[in-house]
């Protein structure tokens, strides 16, 4: 029998400083039986960056045809296409191709430094690509903040972002890879 996705709730207050974007949101994660909590958050952290009301978690890890996270324009064409993980190259040339706006997440540093030396020159002839790195330490940090119901206020400001639940705070810096111009 196979396992099932455990679902998360999240109620997210957003305060973006930077991009003059307020709401809150009421959002429902499935984690995939494969992953844990560090990558779920990650997930919600990503959305978090780029929260907008047509933002929208995708199959992920069900799907090797979708990325985890997009958005579409009004005519169907994804408009931004969030990424978690070490993605190939040819993946990541597919996305830049259909999505105005392709951002990375990686993590797992150790991994994570091997595939920058071997894949950063090569992605830098993509111009529309984002690339951002989350350390150990700060996917610690977010799934201390992992439950089956969280309630979230999230302040970005400078690209510093600070998450509380009430009772804990988090402040991430993430490394900024590559920037799309």
């Amino acid at each position: 029998m196979a396992l099932k996705a455990t679902i998360f709730k999240a109620v997210v207050d957003i305060s973006d400083l930077d991009r003059h974007y307020y709401a809150s949101h009421t959002l429902t994660l499935a984690r995939h039986p494969s992953e844990n909590d560090e990558r779920m958050m990650l997930r919600l952290f990503a959305w978090c960056l780029y929260a907008s009301e047509r933002l929208e978690f995708t199959r992920g890890l069900s799907s090797g045809e979708e990325p985890e996270i997009w958005q579409h324009h009004d005519h169907g064409r994804p408009e931004v296409w969030i990424e978690l993980g070490l993605p190939d190259e040819k993946r990541l040339k597919k996305a830049v191709s259909q999505s105005s706006n392709v951002v990375l997440f990686t993590y797992q540093s150790r991994a994570a430094a091997v595939w920058k030396q071997q894949n950063l020159g090569k992605l830098a002839q993509f111009k529309n690509l984002t690339i951002w790195h989350a350390t150990d330490e700060q996917l610690s940090q977010l799934a201390a903040l992992a439950q089956r119901n969280m309630s979230l206020q999230v302040t970005l400001q400078e690209g510093v972002i600070w998450l509380s639940d009430g009772s804990n705070n988090v402040e991430i810096e993430l490394e900024l890879w590559q920037k799309a111009v």
